[in-house]
């Protein structure tokens, strides 16, 4: 199982409906509102790396009023 924690910057206001939009995407297992230097963070599951990036990439990236991302590789086997 491939795991990636990504942080999201939006633009202000924009939170709430961001939040709704990434809990209803495949393989998003968990999404917190945070203060601090992101808005956003977004824990991704999925059964190959390839699949997580096509997630992040093609999905997550491409919604409306998120203005960046960082994103956290999982290391397998250190949990």
């Amino acid at each position: 199982m491939a795991t990636a924690y990504v942080l999201i910057n939006c633009e202000l206001g924009s939170e709430e409906a961001i939040i709704g939009q990434l809990k209803g995407l495949e393989g998003v297992k968990e999404v917190h509102g945070t203060f601090g230097a992101y808005d956003i963070l977004a824990k991704i599951e999925s059964d190959t790396v390839e699949k997580l990036r096509e997630t992040i990439t093609w999905k997550i990236r491409k919604i409306e009023k998120i203005r960046s991302t960082l994103t956290l590789m999982g290391i397998e086997g250190q949990t």
